[in-house]
């Protein structure tokens, strides 16, 4: 009976709590890198992402990562990499940044050293055109689903920048939203759409939302970013749309579709809240060039080539 009851105690602790409970140790190391976290004032979902994968990795050898040998850590992240579905190329992902994260912060330097490079895939990311972006915005049951997918779009959020947004964060006197200390602790304003606008009036008269602009079950609380990934997924489905569509793509459908209507780069840099020009210059890959002497070659060998739609 006492067996039983130890299992079911384990199964409702979460991965971290039964690392603190079974490695000894790892309750210190996990207090030393939460402290880490706010000092450095990285989000708090990087601490949870590193965690849990430092917590797997001491459960499965029943140690600390910082006393794990190189021979046993390679065979352990091999076996991850080995996989080949995303989530596990995930896996190897975070716990090999996990792993950087606790050897420099207790002093072993040259662990990081050891460690296999992540490489980057090359990937320009998925755009919506527009009338793909107006199916998606019509297409939820809810009118808080589609204020939220409009306003994402509107204003090129990250999913947790509008999850966290409050009432008080729109000023309809200047068009502008603010959005506060966001990645690299940034706050920054980028304008509101007069049509958004509209829609946010119908949606608070009829939802009285509660300090923030979206809340979740309860008054008070913001919707979470998985509750907006399911209004997402559900609109998908109902707009019968095939490409792979995440929250970030309405991100990346804003800036592209700035940098097609002739807005230069470092202003759409600045809208995004991008800490360098580098990450914002993927999109003059993705949009659609705009100068009328840019064209193909094979539409002049035809006399009858039918004209592009605008």
């Amino acid at each position: 009976m006492k067996n039983d009851e130890l299992k079911l105690r384990k199964k409702s602790f979460t991965i971290v709590e039964q690392a603190c409970h079974e490695v000894q140790g790892f309750r210190k190391l996990y207090q030393d890198l939460e402290e880490k976290n706010v000092l450095s004032g990285q989000s708090k979902s990087t601490l949870n992402n590193y965690a849990r994968k430092l917590a797997q990795l001491s459960l499965h050898f029943g140690k600390l990562p910082q006393h794990i040998s190189e021979k046993e850590l390679n065979r352990y992240l091999a076996s991850l990499a080995r996989q080949s579905k995303s989530p596990s190329l995930s896996d190897f992902k975070f716990s090999v940044y996990g792993l950087r994260y606790c050897y420099r912060l207790v002093g072993m330097n040259e662990k990081v050293v050891h460690l296999p490079q992540i490489k980057r895939a090359n990937k320009l990311p998925v755009v919506l055109n527009r009338e793909e972006c107006r199916a998606l915005f019509k297409a939820p049951e809810l009118l808080k689903h589609r204020i939220l997918l409009s306003l994402i779009y509107s204003a090129g959020l990250r999913a947790r920048e509008a999850s966290r947004l409050k009432i008080a964060d729109i000023d309809s006197g200047r068009m502008m939203i603010h959005i506060r200390q966001s990645k690299y602790n940034k706050d920054r304003y980028v304008p509101l759409s007069l049509l958004v606008l509209d829609g946010l009036r119908k949606y608070y008269h009829a939802c009285r939302p509660v300090e923030y602009l979206f809340n979740g079950n309860e008054p008070g609380v913001p919707l979470s970013v998985r509750g907006m990934q399911w209004a997402l997924r559900e609109g998908v489905k109902k707009c019968k749309l095939q490409k792979g569509i995440t929250l970030h793509t309405l991100r990346h459908s804003y800036a592209t579709h700035l940098l097609e209507e002739g807005m230069d780069i470092v202003s759409i840099k600045e809208l995004l809240g991008h800490e360098r020009i580098e990450t914002t210059l993927v999109y003059l890959h993705v949009a659609r060039p705009n100068r009328s002497n840019v064209f193909s070659p094979f539409d002049r060998l035809y006399d009858k080539a039918p004209r592009p739609q605008a």
